[in-house]
Order: C-alpha cells, then sequence, then structure tokens
C-alpha cells in the first residue's frame, strides 16, 4: 500500500505567490489561474534553477570589479582622490567612527558575499537532492529574501553623498563605477532569490516521506 502524497503538488494543488491563496487546477490543466487575483500559477517555477544559476554566476563576477575598482572619487583644490569599499572602511574607522564603518563593512562586502555563498549552497543542496536540513535551508531562504530587501542602502547612501556633498570649486565627490558594478551585484542576487523556487527544497523530503511512508 503506497502512502499518500506529503505535498501539495502531489495532491494537485497550486499555491498562489501573490495572495497565497491555495487552489486546484482544471482537470488536465498544468497551469491555472488563481481564483482570487486571477494570477497564472503554476506547480513550480519554470527552469527556477537555470535562472537562478544564471543570476548568481552574474553577480559572482560583478562582485570583483564592484569591490576592486572606486567607488567614490572627491575632488578637491589639492586633486582627486578615489577610493574603493575597503579603503572606504579604513578611513572611517576612528574612536568615533568605527560602528559607521562595520556598518560600511558588513552592507557592503560580507553581506552580498554570504548572499552569494548561500544561494549557491541552496542551489547545489536541490541538484544533488538532499533531503536532510531542509527545515534549516529553508530558514536559510527566507534570511537571504528579508536581508535582500535592504540591499540597496548601501548604493543610495552613496547617490545621496554624491549629490548633496557638491562645494565646488572648493570640493566636490562623483560615484565611480565600482559604484554600479555594486548596485548589480545587488540587483542579480535580488533576482536570483526571486527565481529560486524554496518548493524545490521540499520535493526530496516529500518523496522520501512518501518512499517510506
Amino acid at each position: 500500500m503506497s502512502a499518500a502524497p506529503s505535498s501539495a503538488m502531489g495532491w494537485g494543488l497550486q499555491s498562489c505567490h501573490v495572495c497565497g491563496l491555495l487552489s486546484r487546477p482544471a482537470a488536465g490543466a498544468r497551469q491555472g489561474r488563481c481564483p482570487r487575483c486571477d494570477e497564472m500559477l503554476d506547480f513550480r517555477k519554470h527552469a527556477s534553477i537555470e535562472r537562478t544559476w544564471a543570476f548568481v554566476i552574474a553577480a559572482a563576477i560583478c562582485y570583483i570589479p564592484a569591490n576592486v575598482l572606486p567607488v567614490l572619487t572627491t575632488s578637491t583644490a589639492a586633486g582627486s582622490e578615489s577610493d574603493t569599499i575597503l579603503q572606504g572602511v579604513v578611513l572611517l574607522w576612528s574612536p568615533t567612527g568605527w560602528p559607521l564603518s562595520l556598518i560600511v563593512l558588513f552592507a557592503s562586502i560580507m553581506i552580498p558575499s554570504a548572499k552569494i555563498i548561500a544561494l549557491i549552497y541552496l542551489l547545489i543542496g536541490v541538484h544533488r537532492g538532499s533531503a536532510t536540513n531542509s527545515h534549516q535551508r529553508v530558514r536559510l531562504y527566507r534570511t537571504v529574501e528579508f536581508i535582500g530587501r535592504w540591499s540597496m542602502v548601501d548604493v543610495f547612501v552613496d547617490t545621496f553623498t554624491a549629490a548633496l556633498v557638491q562645494l565646488q570649486p572648493l570640493m566636490s565627490v562623483r560615484p565611480g563605477p565600482g559604484l554600479l558594478f555594486f548596485a548589480m551585484v545587488v540587483v542579480l542576487t535580488m533576482l536570483a532569490v526571486e527565481s529560486f523556487d524554496p518548493r524545490l527544497i521540499w520535493d526530496m523530503a516529500s518523496a522520501n516521506e512518501v518512499q517510506h511512508g
């Protein structure tokens, strides 16, 4: 006697990613429409793994020039000086400025790299069909998704600084090419999180439950 399906897909149910309503598509149809908000439904996001890998690889490539190229260029009467993100962290480090220095370090260097590593870990787990630590991996995905909402803060700060600090001819600040690459890293990681379907994490666990049920 086979065990009953332990997932919504096993029961032929689809969850709307907009309003969260669980519904059943018409007989014989793979795709349906949400009866509440009329959004297109699918059991799993189309080409989720492929699109997520593409965004993660692109983000990892852009991460290098984002940290190597200058993000801000300051021009004064004495000349121009360009600073990378890491140089900015060092310049901000002082007895009174170390909290801001740590914020920039975490927001601009550690968090983007941690998001890329976390997404690669989730993708490898799905590729291997791992059914272990499913709860922890879902929590990791939700954490990355939550952090992504605040990832543009550092870009906004640098952009506002360049817009407000204009004391020509004494001093001016303009964004550098590194800021563009950093913004691309933020956007690409957000797209990767959006493309990844966390329901894939449960597919192997559900299959194991059915086999051992």
